[in-house]
């Protein structure tokens, strides 16, 4: 399962989350807002801070969200 890293009020999370669930994607949300102890977790993945984050099932990690 796909899972895509987010926080409270950010307009490209929302984006991307209504992206995978108009192309019938399930998906697990960390929401680092409500989960901030997984933040070292996001670091380790992105190198950064910036959301959301997207990790595939093969472990591919997709920063950012332009549009689909």
């Amino acid at each position: 399962m796909l899972t895509i890293y987010t926080k409270t009020g950010c307009p490209y999370c929302a984006a991307a989350k209504e992206d995978l669930q108009a192309r019938g994607i399930t998906y697990q949300e960390v929401n680092l807002s409500d989960e901030p102890q997984r933040i070292p977790e996001l670091i380790k993945l992105s190198g950064g801070r910036i959301v959301p984050v997207i990790v595939d099932e093969d472990g591919k990690v997709t920063v950012g969200f332009g549009g689909g």
